[in-house]
């Protein structure tokens, strides 16, 4: 969607980066199949393409994406597959689904498809907005052993700019753009600061759901 996304690539793959990119691997991503093609070749397995596949059942993931969505992304993942590409796959956890039994089923559909996810397959717990969930509390960190400098706001931020505003803004998740109480300024310095883990998702997602956005 973004017209500077190669240039981005290709700055940060040159510097000696490695590279994640997110796509849903539909038309946005088809339309610079050559320029990423160049990529890779220069580049290798430090660029890595992770395609959201929200589930392994077709039916699914279309109500999720809309109808039509399953055949494109599976063409796209199988086409990024065929060129090469380090490929990870980001399906969610929905329902009560067990895990193993989840990725069981994401591994048979790519074999059967003939589709190589070198790069794994990570799945996100579900973000049900309705469901309760504790807050997180400082004595939380050794109760569920988690480390608060392994959450993704600790060392990260996203900058967007919102339909009709005049500058963009420095967030500091990825899953909560537009909450105004995580837009923590217009400039990097202004945005350094700690962040404070009070919306449902951080516990949900973040913290007790031990999923990263970023690997």
């Amino acid at each position: 969607m973004n017209r500077d996304t190669i240039p981005m690539l290709r700055s940060a793959l040159e510097r000696g980066f490695d590279v994640l990119v997110l796509t849903n691997a539909m038309r946005p991503m088809r339309r610079f199949e050559r320029e990423l093609t160049t990529l890779l070749h220069a580049h290798g397995p430090r660029l890595t393409m992770r395609v959201s596949l929200d589930h392994h059942s077709r039916a699914l993931h279309e109500a999720e994406r809309g109808a039509g969505s399953w055949a494109k992304a599976m063409d796209g993942l199988k086409w990024l597959s065929d060129q090469g590409f380090q490929v990870a796959v980001a399906g969610r956890r929905l329902g009560r689904a067990d895990e193993a039994e989840a990725r069981g089923s994401y591994s048979r559909l790519f074999a059967e498809a003939g589709i190589d996810i070198g790069a794994g397959i990570v799945l996100f717990p579900g973000m049900d907005e309705a469901a309760d969930v504790p807050e997180i509390s400082e004595a939380c960190w050794g109760i569920v052993g988690v480390s608060p400098g392994a959450m993704m706001c600790a060392s990260s931020r996203m900058v967007v700019k919102r339909k009709g505003a005049e500058r963009p803004v420095v967030v500091a998740c990825t899953l909560l753009p537009y909450d105004d109480q995580f837009a923590l300024g217009g400039t990097l310095s202004q945005a350094s600061g700690k962040v404070m883990l009070n919306h449902p998702h951080c516990a949900r997602f973040c913290v007790l759901g031990g999923a990263s956005c970023s690997g």
